[in-house]
């Protein structure tokens, strides 16, 4: 999400991932590729008449706002491609499983649906993925995975859009020391949650803290937590000068919220997935207007763009009861991305599950007309170092707006990546 993705694992839930997938990966899903009536070349999901795309999101769980988003999203799209005729001459089909962020619902639904999906159009969470790594690698198919832990890199098969939580925070505290004033010696907080989202987050502001000379004070807590009065009172005592938040949004609302009524006035900076814009509607929305940004790679869905400005009114006349956040700006475009390597693949007449990834694969440039240039070529790198400044506010739509554009600082740029 978004990027909306709290890490939320412990080791009890890994070890059962990976003892489903183990028992579930002694068959290969890649199948056997055969050749359609039109002489195009064949693999799982594919027929002569339909495509079918497999989407894994969290419906009911902690970022199910998000994930409906994200799956409506995803939806509309395929939905304008089978209008305009398909791809290739064939409808595309999403199916969609709901695993409600829990790992081994997300291994069974990745069971049930990778022999019969041509490519996940989107798959939520690092953990989740990552308890299917293995049979990713073996089998494919094309994964977008809604993520940016750097553990799922280096998969020809896996695809983050984006950057890498800790390059986004990187990014952010250059923006601190560059616009907010803080300055060598200084205190930055950061709190964040336990699992991937917030380890890797809390490795690019150390990392940025020691170019830059400033302490971090951390302070990590579950995804469950949801009162952060301790927490605002560890970074007061400590006399940070700006606090950085890899949380929920629940929880972000409560930090900035409490901090204002204790006193600790100062900068907020968030990942993407701390943020949604339902929190403009709560008592929180003050707190968040004056001094709490996000960082984000992907523009958001107030940009000055013509594809942005289209997907919101497609999204609004298809969607009119439902709230505009950027995971439908996420769901849209990482299933344009499938969308483009199965045109490309076609063009190469090989819809095997080989096929659509060296199609994707081939895509050096991409952007949609979303505004964030993308290289899928390298898979032990992200597609991007950028990270837009938003502030959140309530006539934006989406609830966000630009402070500063995408930029990648040099601190980013030279941060190297430990890939697991």
């Amino acid at each position: 999400m978004n990027r909306f993705r709290v890490r939320a694992g412990t080791a009890g839930l890994v070890l059962l991932a990976l003892a489903a997938t183990s028992c579930g990966s002694g068959k290969a899903t890649g199948g056997s590729a055969q050749t359609g009536s039109d002489g195009v070349k064949q693999g799982p999901g594919v027929t002569d008449d339909t495509i079918s795309v497999g989407m894994i999101s969290d419906l009911t769980g902690p970022y199910a706002p998000l994930g409906k988003s994200i799956t409506q999203g995803s939806q509309l799209y395929f939905e304008q491609v089978n209008a305009a005729g398909g791809i290739c001459g064939r409808k595309v089909e999403p199916l969609v499983r709901d695993m409600g962020y829990d790992v081994q619902k997300s291994v069974t639904a990745y069971t049930e649906l990778a022999p019969k999906s041509a490519a996940f159009a989107h798959f939520i969470g690092s953990v989740t993925v990552g308890a299917v790594r293995q049979r990713l690698d073996t089998d494919g198919p094309l994964t977008l995975a809604l993520a940016w832990a750097p553990s799922l890199l280096g998969s020809k098969s896996i695809q983050m859009t984006g950057t890498t939580y800790a390059i986004d925070v990187i990014n952010g505290v250059d923006y601190l020391a560059k616009e907010k004033g803080l300055k060598s010696g200084d205190k930055i907080g950061h709190v964040y949650v336990e699992g991937d989202y917030g380890i890797d987050s809390l490795a690019g502001s150390k990392y940025a803290a020691e170019k830059l000379g400033f302490q971090v004070v951390e302070q990590k807590v579950k995804a469950t937590d949801a009162d952060m009065s301790g927490q605002v009172a560890v970074m007061k005592d400590a006399g940070v000068k700006a606090v950085v938040l890899s949380i929920s949004p629940k929880q972000t609302a409560s930090m900035v919220g409490v901090a204002v009524s204790k006193g600790l006035n100062v900068p907020f900076l968030g990942s993407n997935s701390s943020f949604a814009p339902q929190l403009l509607a709560t008592p929180a929305a003050p707190a968040l207007l004056k001094g709490f940004h996000v960082m984000q790679s992907a523009s958001p869905l107030n940009s000055d763009l013509p594809a942005m400005k289209k997907l919101v009114a497609d999204y609004r006349a298809k969607y009119p009861k439902d709230t505009l956040d950027n995971g439908v700006m996420a769901g849209y475009t990482t299933a344009a991305i499938t969308g483009d390597a199965l045109k490309k693949a076609c063009a190469n007449k090989d819809l095997t599950r080989q096929g659509i990834i060296s199609a994707h694969r081939s895509t050096s440039a991409w952007d949609g007309g979303f505004g964030t240039t993308m290289d899928f070529t390298k898979i032990d790198e992200p597609p991007t170092r950028t990270t837009h400044i938003l502030q959140p506010d309530k006539t934006a739509v989406g609830g966000l707006k630009i402070v500063r554009e995408a930029t990648a600082s040099d601190l980013a740029n030279g941060y190297k990546i430990a890939l697991h």
